[in-house]
């Protein structure tokens, strides 16, 4: 079993900026894509950035130059920077990993989710 543990949401004026982190524990082989999606009220869950191991991080075009994700695959975690931050940012933000287990078997893990909210 695999856990993802998210830290760093909270309460941010408007322009400000917040830092989450993702760290996956647990019985992991490899991580294959790691990345941050996010659902505000009464929206469906939408993709914010997602990095697939040796690939080029993939943008929501919301957030193309205000957001940055990396990864640091020694400690099998994630974290996403987020500068100059809008009201339409608000939302439950969710950790997502593909990840191959040591028996070789691939499974699709989500966090428990972090809320982030931007005061205007």
């Amino acid at each position: 079993q695999v856990q993802l543990v998210e830290s760093g949401g909270g309460l941010v004026q408007a322009g400000g900026s917040l830092r989450l982190s993702c760290a996956a524990s647990g019985s992991i082989f490899s991580i294959h894509n790691m990345g941050w999606y996010r659902q505000a009220p009464g929206k469906q869950r939408e993709l914010v950035a997602a990095k697939p191991s040796g690939g080029s991080t993939n943008y929501a075009d919301s957030v193309k130059g205000r957001f940055t994700l990396a990864r640091d695959n020694a400690k099998n975690t994630t974290y996403l920077q987020m500068n100059n931050l809008k009201s339409e940012d608000t939302a439950v933000y969710y950790c997502n990993a593909a990840i191959t287990d040591p028996r070789g078997s691939w499974h699709d893990y989500w966090g428990q989710g972090t809320q982030v909210t931007v005061s205007s």
